[in-house]
């Protein structure tokens, strides 16, 4: 249900560094948004030219997709939370960081053959 995209032109991390990193995505959003971590995915995409405020500086975007409907207050947290974890990662500034959130219906959601709806 939760998915978090991430595109970056930050220096990928090491192997072992980048498999920890996903995990600890995939337990934070299932935590915070109180979903079963089995149906959590977090992707990492490959390293790609960027450039944000006229600046080629390392950034990212992120999207998170949520099945259900996050409140204010909620993705005010979830964006200080994904900003201090996104910038530690991926070592970058976290006023270089967009996130974008969306609230998803569950019947357009597919998985397993089947939907969330």
């Amino acid at each position: 249900m939760p998915l978090l995209n991430l595109f970056s032109s930050a220096k990928q991390p090491d192997e072992p560094t980048l498999s920890q990193t996903l995990k600890s995505f995939s337990k934070l959003l299932a935590t915070e948004l109180g979903k079963p971590e089995r149906y959590v995915m977090v992707g990492l995409a490959p390293r790609m030219d960027m450039s944000f405020a006229g600046s080629r500086e390392p950034a990212c975007y992120a999207e998170l997709k949520n099945v259900g409907r996050l409140s204010p207050d909620k993705v005010e947290a979830l964006s200080a939370l994904l900003c201090d974890a996104i910038a530690k990662a991926l070592a970058l500034p976290r006023d270089r960081i967009y996130i974008e959130f969306t609230n998803a219906d569950g019947a357009l959601w597919g998985f397993d053959g089947g939907t969330f709806g």
